[in-house]
């Protein structure tokens, strides 16, 4: 599941970047107040009103084209791993060794009390048989 999760994230983030660096135009042919055609790849078809006659002329001077574009981002952001300042290496270098130490399965036996006696075996509980406790 987590392996399925993580093509799923990664093919996500390559279509934003695809997308966000993806240009297109959009032409738009209105006679009147009327949508004619929409173009998403070339020019739009305009109406065919080549009579010759002056009505034509007239109805010409309605028709008109819209051009819209979404420009994407020209290049992309490429950081130089040779701009990393004296800190940053310091920072990267403790994350890492706090984040190996962190996650090691290191099976060391710190016992702080190795020289130390076990405790008696009490068979009774003392404070409990005389009944002296601390107020």
């Amino acid at each position: 599941m987590k392996q399925f999760l993580k093509n799923i994230t990664s093919v996500i983030l390559a279509f934003l970047v695809l997308f966000s660096t993806f240009s297109f135009t959009v032409e738009k042919h209105y006679c009147g107040d009327f949508l004619v055609d929409v173009s998403y790849t070339g020019d739009a078809k305009e109406c065919n009103m080549d009579n010759g006659t002056s009505n034509v002329v007239q109805m010409k001077k309605c028709c008109k084209n819209e051009v819209e574009q979404v420009k994407g981002q020209d290049e992309l952001q490429q950081n130089s791993i040779h701009k990393i300042t004296f800190k940053d290496q310091q920072f990267i270098i403790s994350f890492v060794i706090a984040y190996v130490d962190l996650l090691s399965n290191s099976e060391q036996d710190r016992s702080l009390f190795e020289y130390q006696s076990p405790p008696p075996n009490l068979d009774r509980d003392y404070q409990v048989f005389y009944q002296s406790f601390l107020i």
